[in-house]
């Protein structure tokens, strides 16, 4: 027996999309965090830079996720059973 065809998901793949929110996200708070973080703000932290540390994190998560969706690409079968 011949296994079914199978072709990739592409755009319904929600892990694509999760990693870009994810960068986005990372992005702005990367930025946030670098440019606009004042000193009263880093006392009420404890002496973080909680922007700059999430959004530096979420950018790790994204590219994980991208490297996921390449590494493991979800694939459907071309003709339903």
């Amino acid at each position: 027996m011949t296994e079914p065809k199978k072709k990739s998901a592409g755009l319904f793949d929600l892990r694509g999309i999760l990693g870009l929110l994810f960068a986005i996200y990372g992005v702005v708070l990367t930025v946030m965090g670098i440019a606009t973080t004042s000193q009263e703000d880093l006392d009420k932290a404890g002496g973080v830079n909680i922007n700059l540390w999430m959004g530096i994190g979420m950018l790790v998560v994204g590219v994980a996720f991208a490297t996921w969706v390449r590494l493991r690409p979800l694939a459907v079968p071309e003709e339903p059973s």
